[in-house]
């Protein structure tokens, strides 16, 4: 059973960075697609990028793009998200989820989440 845990959220000034890692144990990573997703209170839960089992495909949210670069951490079995240039509107809690499909699909299907890690940028 894949297992995932994240880590890294925090408060941080627009304009500045943060880093979040999501920690893949129970299968090797190049497994499953990872992806990273966040969702706000209220609000449905939003795909923000996606790496494929090779590593080799990115897939990011075009509100992200060009800011957030999502990597792969093979000696920490990790997939990291850096985030910079943030904006208020990124604030929100942040997911990483295992696929059963790979990145470029309209709709994915689960198969693990991590528990969440909450990124906020004030006004």
């Amino acid at each position: 059973q894949v297992q995932l845990v994240e880590s890294g959220g925090g408060s941080v000034q627009p304009g500045g960075s943060l880093r979040l890692s999501c920690v893949v144990s129970g299968s090797p990573l190049d497994t499953y697609a990872i992806a990273w997703l966040r969702q706000v209170p209220g609000k449905e839960r939003e795909g923000v990028s996606c790496i494929s089992r090779s590593g080799m495909g990115t897939f990011y949210n075009a509100g992200v793009k060009g800011r957030f670069v999502i990597s792969r951490d093979v000696a920490k079995n990790s997939i990291d998200l850096q985030m910079n240039n943030l904006k208020p509107e990124d604030t929100a809690v942040y997911y990483c989820a295992a696929l059963k499909t790979p990145c470029d699909r309209d709709v994915y299907e689960y198969i693990s989440w991590g528990q969440g890690t909450q990124v906020t940028v004030p006004y």
